[in-house]
């Protein structure tokens, strides 16, 4: 009894510390400013709770003290991106997962920790944004706009900016100037009507569901390969005009194999046959998208590689290291020095790689259609394919693209703007 009563004080001494506070508050920047992520995982998206968990998020990134901020941004690293050492597993380094993951919850620590560099509000907008513009690693799926995505807010950087301001105009002035905060959040709503229309074509996506650890194992290959001919031939079946297949759906060097590209080519006299599969070319290779139309083969090269998957963003004696101890020495895939377009019906599409639909550089010129193809079996089980979803969406309203999405493991459909 006695012990439980000393138990209680402990606690109620705790409760009470400027510390705990300060872990609290942390705790509730990482669930306000994830919310918008985890409710669309698990199939609750509601417009009017983003609409107003973002602002409360951001309002706490703007006043919450540096030691809040650091624990804050610990969590959103881990809530965010605690599935990106899943691949590790692969190349039979499993031991890095935690180890990952635990690096990405230090670097938006820091990250995240830039802001308590002044604790006036409205500089802290100044950093945010900055920060808006920063990927480290070269990796750009921390976009805090994001959070708006599936709100009453815009998402173009402007309103993101008029958000923040608005925020740190009611924090800082008294009053009826205080007012002037909710023109700003008024401004900032999307007034803008979103129109697009779909091709008219009749496009099957296709949507395998094969683990990663079978995908690339040798005895799979003829299932593999059946199935991916079977998709294609109940495509033709139901009249359809193209049909898509994933990331890698092919696990293997397709121009390397001649009986395969003859059976695409035969088949693409009845339909229009979207793959992913590696290219190997004069030593070195490539992820690519292979397109099988009337007989006829064409290889579009993949532009945007993915950090530490496909190319390691190190200077070069690191990166052979990295490559040597984690990568079974394999070396860094290259990559094409600009985006790839192909017609279907004289119907013009950009083609996009799995990351790639998720970078900005993809979307030069407003490409009206997109096709993607991923292999998101990697990361599974996660919320990767969430995060991937909505940052396709994000792009897909800034630049009023509709992207037909097909994925191995989750993902696959149509993302419109």
């Amino acid at each position: 009894m006695c012990l439980n009563k000393a138990i209680m004080r402990a606690m109620s001494r705790l409760i009470h510390t400027p510390l705990f506070r300060q872990i609290l508050l942390g705790l509730l920047l990482a669930i306000a400013y994830s919310f918008f992520l985890y409710s669309a995982h698990y199939g609750f998206t509601c417009k009017l709770c983003n609409t107003l968990i973002a602002p409360a998020a951001f309002a706490l990134l703007l006043l919450l003290p540096r030691t809040a901020l650091l624990l804050g941004g610990f969590l959103i690293g881990l809530l965010w991106f605690y599935w990106i050492g899943y691949s590790f597993e692969y190349y039979h380094v499993g031991y890095m997962i935690p180890i990952v993951s635990f690096g990405f919850g230090i670097v938006y620590m820091i990250y995240f920790a830039l802001l308590s560099l002044t604790s006036d509000p409205r500089l802290r907008v100044l950093i945010l944004l900055a920060l808006s513009l920063v990927a480290p690693f070269n990796f750009n799926w921390m976009v805090p706009e994001l959070l708006l995505v599936e709100s009453y807010f815009g998402v173009e950087k402007w309103q993101f900016a008029l958000i923040l301001s608005a925020i740190a105009f009611f924090f800082t002035c008294k009053h009826v100037a205080r007012n002037g905060a909710w023109v700003l959040l008024l401004l900032a709503l999307d007034w803008q009507t979103h129109h697009y229309t779909l091709p008219p074509l009749q496009i099957k996506l296709v949507a395998t569901d094969l683990p990663q650890e079978l995908k690339w194992q040798s005895y799979m290959e003829p299932q593999i390969n059946r199935n991916n001919f079977k998709a294609i031939d109940d495509a033709i079946a139901h009249n359809y005009d193209a049909v898509v297949l994933p990331e890698s759906a092919f696990a293997l060097f397709l121009n390397q194999r001649p009986d395969l590209m003859d059976q695409l080519k035969e088949r693409s006299y009845a339909i229009t046959i979207i793959t992913g599969s590696l290219q190997y070319e004069e030593g070195a290779n490539y992820n690519v998208t292979y397109l099988f139309d009337q007989g006829e083969m064409q290889v579009y090269k993949k532009m945007v590689l993915v950090p530490f998957g496909e190319y390691i963003p190190l200077p070069s004696f690191l990166r052979d290291y990295v490559n040597r101890t984690f990568f079974d020495g394999a070396s860094d895939y290259l990559h094409a020095q600009a985006p790839s377009d192909f017609a279907i019906k004289g119907i013009w599409f950009r083609n996009a790689v799995c990351y790639e639909a998720t970078h900005e550089d993809l979307y030069v010129g407003h490409p009206p259609y997109m096709i993607a193809i991923s292999n998101n079996a990697w990361f599974m089980p996660s919320i990767e394919p969430t995060l991937q979803r909505l940052l396709m969406r994000y792009y897909a309203r800034r630049h009023a693209t509709v992207i037909f999405h097909s994925a191995n493991a989750a993902g696959t459909g149509i993302v419109t703007p």
